[in-house]
C-alpha cells in the first residue's frame, strides 16, 4: 500500500509539472500538487521508519 502511494504522489507531481510548463489548467495544477503532498505524508505518517 506504501508504494502505491509513492507511485501516486510521483504521477500527481509529474502531471503538476506538465501543467505549470503548459499554463492550461491553473486550478488543476494547484489541486494536483496538494494532492501529491497529501498522498506523500500518509505514506510517511503511516510507515515513518522508511523516511
Amino acid at each position: 500500500m506504501r508504494s502505491l502511494l509513492y507511485i501516486v504522489a510521483v504521477i500527481l507531481i509529474i502531471g503538476w509539472a506538465i501543467g505549470v510548463f503548459a499554463y492550461s489548467a491553473t486550478g488543476l495544477i494547484h489541486a494536483l500538487l496538494v494532492i501529491a503532498i497529501i498522498a506523500f505524508l500518509i505514506g510517511i505518517i503511516r510507515n515513518p521508519s522508511t523516511v
